[in-house]
């Protein structure tokens, strides 16, 4: 059960405040489509430098007889127009599966630090936003798959690495980790390899669409987004009861094969191995060096952030997110003092997994067309007056009511789920919309990057408070205080909400094209 700000990050992954989950950022790209290619590429993309944007998508695996005229007619997938059944588009959908169905360690890590090593609630906050720090440097991994082939590859070779290693830090945590230590660093590792698929799995999609009609790029990401959130609502409905049943290393030695899937979908991927490249020692191609090239991004980046239409916003979405939870806390007072068993706690997190969803489709159908300013102030406050209502489970209120405390909880998750949906899809269109023209690949990971240091700094923060508050896995007197402190907190960002351009969802709905105030 989570209070709205506390769901602005759901998260792929292990983490209370593990990254941007692809399913919400694919779908703000699907709904995007309806204002042609370019807003599509722009959220898609995820560090892909300018010679990878000039490069020529190879699109004859994925594009439909009306795309090629002379191409042999296939059978059409159906409701994802214009694509065509091929084993790399079954990869790009393996791998954004397993981008969502890798959360069926989320619960297990949690009861691991919990139970395996006894760590205090304020411990465990701290620790698991350990998972997040990885996709901070989400532009690094964009730079590295563009500039640097490994066997000859810049996508098919990380895809696999980072399978394998995945896989790897999965094992470990079934098998060898045996101290908070080590478990933190075996978290971080698979986050970094799940953060750097992520990445060029993005690339590629980006590629293929690059080439196509302008159905393309929305039906590639309506698959992402359908892909990666199959996978996100069957580790929610798996999560709990294997737990229950197997236990934590148990879930973490399942978890383990999903990266491999991944490393497999790589081989399916259509590309060609480069030639010549300025990190080949034997290469007589006299391009700019890694270094020239990186400090060449590095410096359009700075020239794009270091503008007020684009600093203010991310000054706005970093704090909008790092204000502090009390997710952690509350997790233990609800196993702890309530006595919710992973398999309830599976449950509620399979409500808060479709609640999600409809969140999405709140947001799309009929909160799109007002302006993004509005729909965060109103999120906002709404989302602060039923946050409080964990007060009430706090107090036992809600027995007095003839509610159950099982019953509060998943009619909670669900409410706040939603309402966290929607605070949270406007950050991703106003990054979109902000971006300028020419470094909109890097600037868009750069902002996601943002945003996920701002979800760190926030768990952290929460880490600090419960500690400060005395908040234990016994002593749960000062819950009621955290919790009202960070609920309330989330209204601390409001007063800078006039930095953020007041656009709506589209170039369409505000009559503007570059995505800029009309203050």
């Amino acid at each position: 059960m989570q209070r709205a700000r506390s769901t602005k990050i759901l998260p792929r992954g292990t983490s209370p405040s593990s990254p941007v989950r692809r399913e919400l950022q694919s779908v703000v790209v699907a709904s995007a489509h309806n204002d042609g290619p370019q807003t599509a590429n722009r959220m898609s993309s995820a560090g892909l430098d300018a010679e990878s944007q000039a490069r020529e998508a190879d699109t004859s695996s994925l594009l439909g007889p009306d795309a090629q005229p002379g191409l042999r007619k296939k059978r059409r997938i159906r409701p994802f127009e214009g694509l065509e059944w091929s084993w790399e588009l079954f990869a790009i959908g393996a791998v954004y599966f397993v981008q969502g169905i890798l959360g069926l360690s989320r619960l297990a890590l949690t009861y691991f630090y919990k139970d395996e090593f006894h760590l205090q609630p304020a411990t465990v906050a701290l620790v698991m936003s350990f998972g997040a720090a990885p996709w901070v440097i989400k532009p690094l991994y964009g730079f590295l798959s563009d500039t640097v082939p490994i066997w000859g590859y810049r996508r098919r070779s990380y895809l696999i690495l980072g399978g394998v290693v995945g896989a790897a830090s999965w094992l470990a945590m079934a098998t060898v980790v045996n101290s908070p230590t080590t478990a933190v660093a075996a978290v971080i590792l698979g986050s970094a390899t799940t953060a750097c698929s992520d990445v060029v799995v993005d690339s590629i999609v980006v590629e293929r669409s690059r080439g196509g009609p302008q159905e393309l790029a929305g039906s590639l990401q309506s698959l992402c987004w359908a892909s990666a959130a199959t996978g996100g609502v069957a580790s929610a409905y798996f999560s709990g009861s294997l737990v229950e049943s197997y236990g934590a290393r148990t879930v973490f030695a399942l978890t383990a094969i999903f990266p491999l899937l991944v490393s497999g979908a790589a081989f399916a991927v259509a590309e060609q191995p480069v030639s010549g490249s300025s990190v080949s020692p034997r290469s007589g191609n006299v391009g700019p060096s890694i270094k020239e090239r990186f400090m060449e991004q590095l410096k359009a980046l700075w020239a794009a952030v270091s503008q007020r239409s684009i600093l203010y916003p991310a000054v706005f979405v970093f704090l909008w997110q790092a204000t502090p939870t009390s997710e952690t806390a509350m997790f233990f007072f609800q196993t702890n003092k309530l006595g919710f068993t992973p398999e309830f706690l599976g449950r509620v997190r399979l409500v808060a997994a479709l609640a999600s969803l409809g969140g999405v489709a709140c947001y799309n159908y009929v909160l799109k067309p007002i302006p993004i300013r509005k729909v965060l102030l109103w999120t906002a406050l709404l989302g602060t007056a039923l946050g409080l209502t964990q007060l009430i489970l706090i107090t036992g209120a809600n027995e007095k009511l003839g509610l159950s405390n099982e019953l509060f909880a998943l009619g909670d998750s669900l409410v706040l789920t939603v309402l966290g949906q929607v605070s949270f899809m406007p950050l991703l269109v106003l990054a979109a919309r902000i971006c300028p023209e020419g470094v909109e690949a890097t600037l868009f990971a750069t902002l996601m990057s943002i945003l996920n240091g701002g979800a760190f700094v926030g768990s952290a923060a929460g880490s600090l408070l419960t500690s400060w508050f005395g908040v234990t896995a016994e002593n749960f007197d000062n819950l009621a205080i955290l919790v009202l402190l960070c609920t309330l907190s989330s209204l601390a960002p409001l007063p800078l909400l006039r930095l953020v351009p007041d656009l709506k969802n589209s170039a369409e709905d505000d009559g503007s094209d570059d995505g800029k105030s009309d203050d």
